[in-house]
């Protein structure tokens, strides 16, 4: 169903998180049934390729929740407390985390959609939580399976993509090939 009508109206034509009015695309809060406006926001391009992964997430782009949090239409309440409190090794989003409010059911629809704290972490040999986009160094020479590639020690491989039935491995690029390296063998 098309709700992009009922969210302009709503939010002015704006980012209902930044306030921007450029790029103007509508996201999907999950988990939810997609039946009504409720379940939408109206969110520039930036801040919706960061909350799918697109691109990496760079937390001043995030300070907007400052206002946002305040907000009264609860998928942006939802949205808000879910990027605070990814984002609350930064400092400043604890403070707002202890001040937003959500009803119990705005808050058991965030926790639903957030990951959980048992969920298969990628670390790299320096403890380091990895992230999909991040970028990592090789920390010795690999010899790459299946091909006559070394990928040297101190190569930076960029825009890492995380192999999520398998902890210990990421994929990324190297010398324009995509292959797959152990963690144990990156740093962040």
């Amino acid at each position: 169903m098309n709700f992009e009508k009922q969210l302009n109206l709503r939010s002015g034509e704006k980012c209902e998180l930044s306030g921007s009015t450029d790029d103007l695309q509508v996201y999907q809060v999950q988990p939810s049934d997609g039946n009504s406006a409720d379940d939408f926001i109206l969110i520039c391009q930036n801040l919706k390729d960061q909350l799918e992964g697109k691109k990496a997430i760079v937390p001043n782009d995030w300070r907007c929740l400052n206002d946002a949090m305040w907000s009264e239409v609860p998928a942006v309440k939802v949205v808000s407390y879910r990027m605070l409190d990814q984002l609350k090794q930064e400092g400043w989003p604890n403070d707002l985390l202890e001040m937003i409010y959500l009803s119990d059911e705005e808050l058991s629809w965030a926790k639903s959609g957030m990951e959980d704290e048992d969920a298969v972490k990628h670390i790299d040999s320096n403890g380091a939580e990895l992230k999909a986009g991040d970028t990592v160094v090789l920390i010795k020479d690999l010899d790459v399976k299946g091909s006559t590639i070394t990928a040297k020690r101190g190569t930076a491989v960029r825009n890492i993509r995380l192999v999520h039935n398998d902890p210990t491995l990421i994929e990324g690029k190297v010398d324009g090939q995509t292959i797959y390296i152990l963690t144990q063998f990156v740093k962040k």
